[in-house]
């Protein structure tokens, strides 16, 4: 099958620190920020967003990990509320939680995230930051940080390689 590229290793650089500057301007500057990358991508792309913030700031952002697995709809056995779905260094209570994540596909799985994240804080707010979103949402739901709108057909699907996880980094549509 084909593979139609859409972002290079340089527009998504260029793509991140474009969200990175809206992230510092909506939030009035790094204060209370927290970032919450998706397992598995979005842990990478929140971190070149913490680092870019870092750059940008001066301030380190508190970046975590979030596992939403247990709390997908899809999942059978839900999990326990002893579960905890995130890991950061940082109390989320009070702050602005920025959820990132690779494509914004269906939403089921920034449901998921609310779930595991109200399930155990009370945050200030929570946004949304995506590298793709690719429409055909579920539910109503939608990012407050976009890098690219690619409309996209079912029968396509939306690939993000990332230099930590695979061998280079491009989004391409296949």
């Amino acid at each position: 099958m084909d593979k139609r590229i859409i972002l290079d290793d340089k527009a998504i650089d260029r793509t991140l620190t474009r969200i990175a500057h809206e992230i510092l301007e909506n939030n009035k500057g790094a204060h209370d920020l927290v970032l919450l990358g998706i397992r598995t991508r979005g842990i990478y792309l929140a971190q070149r967003i913490q680092s870019k913030i870092e750059k940008i700031d001066g301030i380190t952002v508190p970046t975590g990990v979030l596992d939403v697995t247990q709390y997908r709809d899809d999942v059978t056995d839900r999990v326990s509320q002893d579960v905890v779905a995130y890991k950061i260094d940082t109390d989320m209570n009070n702050r602005h939680v920025v959820i990132v994540d690779d494509v914004l596909y269906t939403g089921r799985t920034v449901r998921a995230s609310l779930d595991a994240i109200l399930d155990h804080v009370r945050p200030k707010r929570i946004s949304l930051a995506t590298l793709i979103d690719r429409g055909h949402r579920e539910l109503p739901i939608r990012a407050d940080f976009i890098g690219k709108n690619i409309p996209t057909a079912l029968s396509e699907e939306i690939v993000v390689m990332l230099d930590e996880v695979d061998d280079k980094t491009q989004v391409y549509i296949k």
